[in-house]
């Protein structure tokens, strides 16, 4: 009893490794809601109008549409979390010459 206990107990673990195990992306999660701060300060501070607030949150759902398809099927491949980066990578700069582009709400 105590071995079959045990073995499903095994199994279970090892399963739910496997589904999780592929499907990390706490790297971007983390970008993500840092990137989210910055947009949010940029508005608060007057340095991004609203406009322009839109123009990223529309970038910003486009980077979470992706990581969305990217974890549909259960694993995150290099090249999937490649592109992902990419996608961050060209928001986050989006979001910087936008912040400083001259332009403010006041």
């Amino acid at each position: 009893m105590k071995k079959l206990l045990l073995t499903l107990m095994i199994a279970i673990f090892v399963i739910f490794a496997a589904n999780t195990f592929g499907q990390t992306t706490h790297h971007a999660d983390k970008r993500e809601h840092n990137q989210k701060r910055r947009v949010k300060r940029g508005v608060n501070s007057g340095e991004i109008t609203k406009k322009e607030g839109k123009s990223i949150k529309h970038s910003e759902k486009n980077v979470i549409s992706y990581e969305k398809k990217a974890k549909s099927d259960g694993t995150v491949t290099k090249k999937e979390k490649a592109r992902l980066q990419h996608k961050q990578n060209k928001a986050s700069r989006k979001i910087f010459r936008t912040k400083h582009n001259g332009r403010d709400r006041n």
